[in-house]
């Protein structure tokens, strides 16, 4: 392994070590020692009783090596194994989420479908450190808002932006957005490839027959689990307005088709709860690990230089205390 030291913070080390040789240099420079007269100094010369002792030097040197190494600490030195091995899923993951405007309905413990889902999607992918996700996104339209990535941070951003009106919320179109994962999954060449579909309604008019996505899922040999939001039988909602109306039916034949063929499996959320322990579930299924080489791995290295700075102030106090300090 080739190691090697790094700073972590170097623009802490680029200003506060020169700062303080400046200071130390400044102070040197400056320092007048004290001139005592005496009136017998040929005797105390003669006696040898005059000291030339350098111990003032070497205690500033001292001071100066312990204000040196906490400007290095402050620049957090690390080790850097740049061939380091790590274990990762090796799973793709493409969430494929329902933003239809059936998904505003707060029938979810007086949340929107589309917020509990976000939540819980943003949960997941916190858990998935090491595998690439990507998201799609449909309702009369499918689109896919980002590829696989490993850059959580901006997945996480795309989600949480997530709002109904993105895709023309007017229709499901369910087997459209399936292609689409399937189609930023079917060149991967990770050993599993998954698709999360998550809708609270049945395909609209405009989409494609589902055996199409169907079909192509099981080509390139990705699974589908699907999240069924609501429930398979009519219900209604009152509505300020327009009095009760009824929500969309989950077509939970279709949606277990689609699991089942692909190797899968079928989930029915009816409240947030249902939610997280269906996302938690997905998560302890979908494991594969194996371990890979990563670019680097960082170590913090703080404890030799503490222990190094302890030595230092210690044998400083010493020497001050019980050896120089009548001198």
């Amino acid at each position: 392994m080739d190691y090697f030291v790094r700073l972590a913070v170097p623009t802490a080390a680029y200003i506060l070590v020169p700062l303080t040789i400046l200071i130390a240099f400044i102070v040197w420079r400056s320092r007048r020692a004290c001139v005592y007269r005496y009136s017998l100094v040929s005797v105390l010369a003669a006696h040898r009783l005059t000291s030339g002792h350098q111990y003032k030097k070497i205690l500033a040197l001292m001071r100066l090596l312990t204000l040196l190494l906490l400007a290095f600490l402050a620049a957090k030195p690390q080790i850097v194994d740049p061939h380091s091995k790590v274990e990762v899923e090796g799973i793709d993951i493409i969430l494929t989420l329902d933003v239809s405007g059936s998904m505003q309905f707060n029938d979810f413990n007086d949340q929107q479908r589309i917020d509990v889902a976000k939540k819980e999607a943003l949960r997941f992918i916190a858990k998935r450190d090491h595998d690439p996700m990507g998201l799609v996104i449909f309702g009369k339209h499918a689109i896919s808002r980002c590829p696989l990535t490993l850059d959580k941070r901006m997945l996480h951003a795309l989600v949480n932006e997530t709002q109904l009106g993105i895709v023309d919320p007017d229709g499901t179109v369910l087997s459209r957005a399936l292609l689409i994962a399937v189609n930023r999954l079917k060149n991967s060449t990770a050993k599993s490839k998954i698709v999360i579909l998550l809708t609270d309604g049945e395909p609209s008019e405009n989409d494609l027959p589902s055996k199409v996505a169907l079909e192509a899922a099981k080509r390139y040999g990705i699974k589908i689990y699907t999240i069924g939001i609501g429930s398979e039988e009519q219900h209604y909602m009152m509505h300020p307005l327009y009095g009760y109306i009824p929500l969309p039916k989950v077509n939970k034949e279709l949606l277990d088709l689609l699991a089942r063929e692909t190797g899968g499996k079928s989930f029915l959320a009816k409240n947030p709860d249902d939610m997280r322990a269906i996302y938690d579930t997905i998560d302890s299924l979908e494991k594969t690990t194996y371990e890979t080489d990563v670019f680097s791995n960082y170590y913090d290295i703080f404890l030799p230089f503490v222990l190094l700075l302890c030595f230092v102030m210690l044998v400083e106090l010493l020497l001050t205390t019980f050896v120089w300090f009548g001198i």
